[in-house]
């Protein structure tokens, strides 16, 4: 590997940026910094009023205050840490020294596999940027061990504590710096500033797009439209009303499953996640299987729509849409998938059926990455204590809803270094646009939550885990119970979920009273689920034995099989035995219910500001 002199220019610089006049330079820059006070002022005379503070902070500001007395209460594990760190620091300057004597010694510490902020050759090639990383990385491992390792707080307290902790060392990473990120360097001389100059235009965009807030922009917004290169798969909406449309995709197969299929998606994003080409949908795969699709699409809702409650969001969004649909095709009953939320919302409404003794009008249900068990909710959970979730309320309650990109805000929290801070350097200190990638134009596609549906799931399921309980919560009068369900389960989770961690998932197998079969995807609450077979990618396991679940999920996957590729023919495979056999293929729209509108409808199109 080429070794660089520590005091030359970080690899990759041209002759014409070394040899550049330094009054040439000087001008240069000037001009820059006058470009941008220029551009700055008008955009600042323009959104005098538009900036507010941000969320109440006190209730962090108290656990660090905790951790911190605690912390100073405990001299000796102080002195002990800053000694570890001394001595990292002190392995650290010898290896630095060794290496620019020309010996090759190993790094003191090295980024994970999957740290992408470091991928520049300039990080191990020039010892300057190699010396700044690895003192990176020992600080930040520092940082983050001191303050799980102090005693006496409690569980909420040491998540939150970690967390933010997590937050602040991601922040400070050198390669968010111009002068310590050897590309944005290279960059910067290269083009003589002007990457710095359009990074701060981009920067201006994305604050008045945010109305003074900043929100980065991940994707191309103008490379995609829905219903063109997103949400294409072919079909009508058959049925609507104020909370949703129901599509009915165009069979692809002369013969199809006589039972048909209904998915229920979160109304925190929009459906077509499971449709966003042909490539990698899921929904044309399961066309493509002989499947009789329906999707909900939710409506993205506003302040009219405040003071509808999650019993709203159940009956008139899938019971309505089963109603529907049984309607249309003549059945007695369908297969249902729910999706994240979608699948919270069917575990409640299979127990509000029994109630009702109304199951027989689902013959299975298939969950994706769904908890009913918010004990272990994974870092989500740090937002959801009292003091937040009255703050949430006060600002829900002026408008009627939640803004779709203040809960995006949220979950790009949980990956910050890949959802946050990767397009902070594309776009403004590399002054680039971002790449078209219809995930992340997906994934900025947000959506608003009713206020009152909103704070009763936070505060009934995340907050007070009352799901799980028998009886625990009540939905139009039915105390629901999931225990009581006994139709045919499969669940699927990711290992590497963030939003719904596989353990809270693998709850349902000690839960519900029918046949379960679990299925553990690779990768995380996308990736993991949005898998065709053709990409060849992931794996996933699934037990030996279906018909009995250890307690503890580490125990099921210790001997459950592991299987290269999707997990979907597996699925397919599972509810083909639901299928209630074959009759020819159903063209939307011909039966009883007619056709409103094309795929993908127009509730899907209605984009929050």
């Amino acid at each position: 590997m080429a070794k660089s002199d520590p005091g030359s220019p970080p690899p990759g610089d041209n002759s014409n940026a070394n040899t550049q006049d330094p009054q040439e330079m000087a001008e240069s820059m000037s001009r820059i910094a006058e470009q941008s006070q220029r551009l700055m002022k008008d955009f600042l005379g323009r959104h005098a009023q538009d900036f507010s503070i941000g969320p109440d902070t006190a209730s962090l500001g108290r656990a660090f205050l905790e951790m911190t007395t605690r912390m100073m209460g405990d001299p000796a594990r102080m002195l002990e840490a800053q000694v570890s760190l001394w001595q990292d620091y002190m392995n650290l300057w010898q290896s630095t020294a060794a290496r620019m004597m020309g010996q090759e010694p190993d790094p003191v510490i090295a980024p994970a596999k999957d740290d992408r902020r470091f991928k520049d050759s300039a990080w191990n090639d020039n010892q300057v940027f190699d010396y700044i990383k690895q003192s990176y990385l020992l600080t930040a491992r520092w940082m983050q061990n001191t303050v799980r390792k102090v005693d006496g707080l409690d569980d909420k307290t040491a998540k939150k504590v970690d967390f933010y902790t997590r937050q602040f060392v991601d922040a400070m990473a050198p390669s968010n710096f111009v002068m310590t990120n050897p590309e944005v360097l290279r960059t910067t001389l290269e083009s003589r500033g002007e990457n710095l100059v359009k990074g701060l235009e981009n920067l201006l965009e994305d604050l008045e797009r945010g109305n003074g807030k900043l929100r980065i922009s991940m994707t191309d917004q103008e490379a995609f439209e829905i219903g063109k290169n997103v949400a294409v798969q072919p079909g009508k909406v058959v049925f609507q009303n104020e909370l949703l449309q129901l599509i009915q995709y165009t069979p692809t197969t002369k013969k199809v499953a006589k039972r048909p299929l209904l998915i229920i998606p979160p109304w925190i994003n929009k459906y077509y996640i499971l449709d966003l080409k042909p490539q990698n949908s899921f929904v044309k795969w399961a066309v493509d299987q002989g499947q009789t699709v329906f999707m909900i699409s939710w409506v993205n809702p506003d302040e009219n729509l405040a003071d509808k409650s999650f019993v709203d969001y159940m009956l008139q969004g899938p019971l309505a849409a089963i109603e529907a649909i049984l309607k249309a095709t003549g059945e007695k009953s369908v297969n249902v998938i729910g999706y994240c939320l979608g699948g919270t919302l069917l575990s409640c409404l299979l127990s509000y059926l029994q109630a009702k003794k109304r199951s027989d009008l689902i013959a299975s249900a298939t969950f994706f990455t769904t908890m009913i068990d918010f004990a272990e909710a994974g870092e989500l959970s740090i937002f959801i204590d009292e003091e937040q979730l009255t703050a949430l309320e006060d600002k829900m309650n002026e408008r009627g809803y939640l803004e779709g990109h203040e809960m995006a805000a949220t979950f790009n929290m949980l990956r910050a270094n890949d959802l946050i801070w990767s397009f902070v350097i594309n776009n403004y200190l590399l002054g680039k646009e971002p790449f078209p990638f219809d995930l992340l134009y997906w994934n900025s596609d947000s959506t608003r939550m009713p206020a009152a549906m909103h704070s009763f799931y936070l505060r009934n399921m995340y907050q007070k885990n009352l799901l799980i309980q028998p009886g625990g919560i009540e939905l139009d009068g039915v105390k629901i119970d999931l225990t009581k369900i006994t139709l045919p389960t499969f669940v699927l989770a990711t290992r590497e979920d963030h939003i719904a961690p596989w353990v809270a998932a693998y709850a349902a197998t000690q839960t519900f009273g029918g046949p379960v079969t679990f299925v553990l995807a690779a990768s995380g609450h996308i990736a993991g689920v949005v898998n065709p077979p053709a990409a060849g990618k992931y794996s996933h396991w699934i037990g030996k034995n279906n018909k009995s679940y250890p307690k503890k999920p580490e125990d099921w996957l210790e001997t459950a099989e592991h299987r290269p590729g999707s997990w979907w023919p597996e699925w397919q495979k599972w509810i083909s035995a639901f299928s209630d056999g074959e009759i020819d293929a159903r063209q939307p729209g011909t039966d009883k219910l007619k056709a409103i509108e094309d795929a993908p409808g127009s509730y899907v199109k209605v984009m929050a500001q």
